[in-house]
């Protein structure tokens, strides 16, 4: 059984990650980086949420938010993310025939879930979310994502300032490719 946290909405900056389930690279199998930009731009345009790192892998995103504004509710914005992109990536799994993972993922959803109306589990049922309160901390965080490309099994590029899928090029290179970050030393 899964735990649930209610995080705290007096801080301003937060360290998120979310994980597909069973680990499996759902962004990767169904080209679906697009839908965590319109996310962003999203919480950017409508909640000024603004993204100040992130980083796509095949299987999971960390991202660093800026919340403006005191009040806001840290698990509804990621669970409505979530069930925003499950949705999309149901959709692209059916659209190119992935009855396989489509299976899988119908098949990970337990009895009391499917009482509730869900059909697929396509994320981890929690989230992380880290407190960031001070400049050191920050920096650790964006680094840990900026270099998540090129760690572990992953070894997605040669330069992991180079990673499409990531600010890194935003911060490093002054180049964007997808979604424009807003740098952090521009927070307010």
């Amino acid at each position: 059984m899964p735990i649930r946290i209610t995080h705290s909405n007096q801080s301003s900056l937060y360290y998120i990650t979310f994980t597909c389930y069973d680990w499996l690279p759902l962004f990767q199998f169904t080209n679906s980086c697009d839908l965590v930009y319109k996310w962003f731009n999203y919480l950017q345009t409508e909640k000024n949420i603004k993204t100040t790192a992130y980083v796509i892998m095949p299987n999971h995103l960390h991202c660093i938010l800026f919340f403006p504004l005191p009040d806001f509710s840290l698990n509804k914005i990621i669970s409505n993310a979530k069930r925003f992109i499950a949705y999309e990536i149901i959709k692209r799994l059916k659209e190119t025939n992935q009855i396989e993972v489509l299976h899988q993922l119908q098949s990970a959803v337990t009895d009391k879930e499917k009482k509730k109306g869900q059909i697929h589990k396509v994320f981890e049922e929690s989230f992380d979310a880290k407190n960031i309160d001070n400049r050191k901390f920050f920096l650790q965080k964006l680094n840990y994502i900026h270099l998540n490309p090129v760690r572990g099994n992953y070894k997605l590029v040669n330069d992991w300032r180079e990673y499409e899928h990531s600010s890194a090029g935003f911060y490093e290179l002054q180049q964007v490719k997808h979604f424009v970050a807003v740098h952090y030393e521009e927070l307010k």
